[in-house]
Order: C-alpha cells, then structure tokens, then sequence
C-alpha cells in the first residue's frame, strides 16, 4: 500500500541539494509531515586494470569524521549525460579518462529520506592523463579480491563503492 502524498513545500534549495516538506497520508489513514531531501545524480567510476585491479582513492569524508577507499564520484549536472558526468569526476579526481564506460549498477542509498541515486559504471579502458586533484590525498590500484576483506576492516566505508567493489569481486 503506497503513502498519498498531498502538499509538498521547499524549504531549502542549493545548486547542491533541496530540503522539502511533504504532507503525506499512511495507508492507515494518519497524515504525516516527512521531511526530504533532494539530490542531484551521484556518478562513480570503476576503472579497472588487466591485472584485475580497481583505482580507488584515499579520501578524507569530514562529516563523519572518517577516512576511507572510495571510487572517483560526483555530482552530475542537469540533464548531464551520466557516464560523460561519471569520466568528468573520474578524470578530475585521478587524472585518468575512463573510456568506453558500462553501467554497472544503480544503487539508492538512503531511500527514505532522499532520492538520491547512485550510478556506478565501470571499464576497462583507462588512460593516464594528468594528475589528481585537490580532493585526493593518495590513490591506488587496489586488487578486487582485497576489496571484502578492505570493506570488513572498515577501510571501505562509502556504501556505493562497497556495493559496487563486492559485486566487481563476484565476477
């Protein structure tokens, strides 16, 4: 049984993010207010090598205070096209253009609350092309069947990119 919303304010927009207000009924009949936020796409990028090895960067997330592997994401634009969005974040964040990108998966992280979606691709064709940016501490070509064990000792901490890493393991 779905929930009816009826009215919906905004209450906050940024070029980053939206927070609504959404008065919605329960299948029970009780109307709610359920707060919401709105995201942009996010894009990840799998790169891997031909010795089965994923290209992950060491990042600092401030929020929760943690450090952590993750793969090259951002943010896509407004009707951006989403594996050109996901090489434009790969190539800025590690200074490798991913080429001939896949869809692999698209994941909602946190669906009651946001309706944020997370696209990941991945290839096997990457070519070195500059150097990372400021966002990027440290990368590495890590080997995929380390990826569990990375994710189980918390060094993979971002959902997406455990997801995406235990599914790339898989195959």
């Amino acid at each position: 049984m779905e929930w009816i919303q009826h009215e919906t304010s905004t209450l906050l927009s940024t070029p980053w993010f939206g927070v609504e207000r959404t008065d919605v009924e329960l299948p029970d009949g009780q109307r709610i207010d359920h707060y919401l936020f709105r995201l942009p796409p996010v894009v990840l990028t799998a790169m891997l090598d031909g010795q089965d090895r994923v290209l992950l960067v060491w990042r600092y997330r401030f929020i929760p205070g943690t450090w952590g592997w993750e793969l090259p994401s951002g943010l896509a634009g407004p009707a951006e096209d989403l594996p050109a969005a996901a090489a434009r974040e790969a190539a800025k964040e590690t200074g490798w253009h991913a080429l001939d990108l896949r869809k692999l998966i698209s994941l909602e992280p946190s669906a009651g609350l946001t309706d944020s979606v997370h696209h990941v691709f991945w290839t096997r064709n990457a070519q070195r092309a500059g150097e990372p940016g400021y966002e990027t501490v440290k990368m590495d070509w890590l080997p995929l069947d380390d990826l569990p064990g990375l994710i189980e000792d918390g060094e993979i901490r971002a959902a997406s990119t455990a997801a995406a890493g235990l599914l790339l393991a898989r195959r």
